[in-house]
């Protein structure tokens, strides 16, 4: 799966959220996993979820929504 643009980063994602929990910053975890789930409610996921997203593109909806700064 490596380079394909196939594996689905949430597992990632949340373990980034729980290090950020664990560090002191809950309120940055809870931003990225609404971000994370966020993307998923408006139908944005990989293949593997059902969805035609890749990678980058689920990636991508989530830091869209990080920071106040996305759509969702």
């Amino acid at each position: 799966m490596a380079g394909q643009g196939k594996a689905n980063p949430l597992g990632a994602l949340w373990s980034a959220a729980m290090m950020l929990d664990h560090l002191g910053h809950p309120e940055a975890s809870e931003e990225l996993l609404a971000a994370a789930f966020g993307a998923l409610a408006d139908g944005v996921s990989t293949a593997d979820l059902g969805g035609t997203a890749d990678t980058a593109g689920y990636t991508r909806a989530v830091l869209d929504r990080v920071g106040g700064h996305g759509r969702g």
